[in-house]
């Protein structure tokens, strides 16, 4: 297809074009999280599959997509939206920075693993697709690091962390969260959940808080 057909307009059953559309593109969006995020996976889907699954018709996919890749990058930046908005949620309150930090990665930690779909498209499905995926992969990591960059300068502020740049810090932390929770998703892992969420907390809160220097002398 040379792009998208034109979508009905006006209004049918009650409900205007745009809340037609809007209703098609959740089950598109659903069906792709059980399909990409489960079997067959992003590669082994065919558009006729997923608008089967969808209960909806080639055509209706054609009026809201161009190609299974754009499913694939809607889905992945909903999944990281459902986490953002988890996340943002926790990290509402005033509280000291330990008691933040673990608030936070709780709500990451049960938000992506609630449903070991929303793992796979993370962190499997969205990998070595395209470059244009692998761009907005990388974009949507960046958004996480300003998150916790952010975070990170409040405390600072509030004296709770050393006055420094932690961006490159951050990333490497970011990597870290990412690899533990999917290596803990996948079962190499054995911890508890909330086991995994403390060491993580405990990673971030030694680069904020480095130990002191050691005493010199016997």
């Amino acid at each position: 297809m040379a792009g998208r057909l034109k979508a009905p307009t006006g209004r049918y059953g009650g409900r205007s074009a745009a809340e037609r559309q809007a209703e098609r593109r959740r089950r598109f969006l659903d069906a792709a999280l059980q399909l990409f995020g489960d079997s067959p996976g992003y590669r082994g889907t065919t558009v006729a599959a997923l608008s089967m699954a969808a209960g909806l018709s080639t055509r209706q996919f054609y009026e809201e997509f161009r190609t299974l890749e754009d499913v694939l990058a809607a889905l992945h930046l909903q999944v990281n939206g459902w986490a953002e908005e988890a996340v943002l949620t926790a990290a509402a309150g005033p509280l000291p920075l330990a008691e933040r930090a673990t608030a936070i990665f709780r709500a990451y930690a049960a938000n992506v693993t609630a449903d070991p779909r929303r793992i796979r498209i993370t962190f499997v499905e969205i990998i070595g697709v395209s470059p244009r995926l692998e761009e907005q992969r990388l974009a949507r990591r960046a958004r996480w690091v300003d998150l916790v960059c952010a975070e990170v300068a409040s405390a600072v502020a509030r004296g709770e962390a050393a006055p420094r740049d932690y961006r490159l810090a951050v990333t490497a932390f970011i990597g870290s969260v990412n690899g533990l929770l999917h290596d803990w998703s996948a079962g190499w892992v054995e911890a508890t959940l909330d086991e995994v969420v403390d060491e993580l907390v405990r990673l971030l809160l030694g680069i904020l808080q480095p130990a002191g220097p050691r005493p010199v002398g016997p």
